[in-house]
């Protein structure tokens, strides 16, 4: 597929997405408990040179770090890493931005919840606990993370996980219809503030006035809250801006550690593209495969991303 220039557009749209609403301070969300959903496991605070995360950590051993995505929480992760933590430490944040983390100021350009900034937060949290290197898989927005960390950190970063997407380079640079009409929201959000944020704060009022259930209710705890809602705004705007520019001068760079890529075989990435290929050009060791699932693996499948994520520990 040849890329097409329409970059430039794109970052037009994006540059204008934030100028309103740039740096003000938005009211924060009643923080909660999360261990109910991990046996075992404790609350953290740390401050990070850029932003204060939220998360839990639980078991002994070795360390892992696995990072949620987009509008979720390190909730997304309680169906499997009560099991990792059996033989490992298992550290589970929240993204800057995103549930009980801070929100910290747009910077210019997005520059605060870049890719680059997000990795530079979990690297600080796992030193907090003594680990300077360690294995981390990411979902979603989490695997955005992940790939900057690994490029980012090499010498931190001894196993990597994407699960669900392919490179945000490739697919702002490799346009297709169906790319805009499956991820619509991608473009969406890069509208300026407050536009994507009113209409999400009402989507998201009107699911939790429905939610049923009590992970529901968490996850729209934190993403109805208004400071949440411009963060993931923030989060899409930089992804099209600032972490465009972070990826284009590290083109030439790959993943060195091994990667394990996941995709679920109900989603778009399954139905859109060759996502192993796609990795195999950004990293030297990249292997995975689809999973029976939707976009949520490790809530859908979880027993499965469990025995990927296993078998990611023990290459080499």
């Amino acid at each position: 597929m040849e890329p097409l220039n329409r970059r430039d557009l794109l970052r037009t749209v994006a540059a204008i997405g934030v100028a309103a609403g740039a740096g003000r301070a938005l009211e924060a969300q009643t923080v909660s408990d999360t261990t109910r959903f991990f046996p075992g496991f404790k609350t953290f605070k740390v401050k990070t040179s850029g932003a204060e995360i939220n998360g839990v950590i639980g078991g002994s051993g070795p360390p892992l770090l696995l990072l949620h995505g987009a509008p979720q929480s390190h909730v997304s992760w309680r169906l499997v890493a009560p099991k990792l933590a059996a033989t490992r430490t298992v550290v589970v944040p929240d993204l800057r931005g995103y549930g009980d983390s801070s929100k910290p100021p747009d910077g210019e350009n997005h520059v605060n919840y870049s890719k680059r900034a997000m990795a530079l937060d979990q690297v600080e949290v796992m030193k907090n606990f003594g680990f300077e290197k360690f294995p981390v898989v990411g979902h979603d927005r989490g695997g955005r993370v992940t790939h900057r960390m690994a490029l980012d950190h090499p010498d931190k970063v001894t196993h990597a996980g994407v699960l669900d997407i392919v490179p945000t380079h490739y697919l702002y640079t490799h346009f297709r219809i169906e790319f805009v009409q499956r991820y619509f929201h991608w473009f969406n959000y890069l509208r300026p503030a407050p536009g994507p944020e009113n209409d999400l704060k009402a989507q998201n009022d009107a699911a939790k006035a429905r939610a049923t259930n009590d992970i529901q209710l968490e996850y729209l705890r934190t993403s109805s809250d208004p400071a949440n809602i411009h963060a993931m705004c923030e989060d899409y705007r930089a992804g099209a801006t600032i972490d465009m520019t972070h990826d284009e001068a590290d083109m030439t760079k790959k993943i060195a550690c091994p990667l394990l890529v996941l995709w679920g075989q109900k989603g778009a990435m399954f139905d859109l593209y060759d996502v192993l290929g796609i990795w195999r050009e950004r990293g030297n060791k990249a292997f995975g495969k689809p999973l029976p699932a939707g976009h949520n693996l490790q809530e859908d499948v979880p027993d499965m991303v469990l025995a990927e994520i296993q078998g990611l520990l023990k290459s080499t």
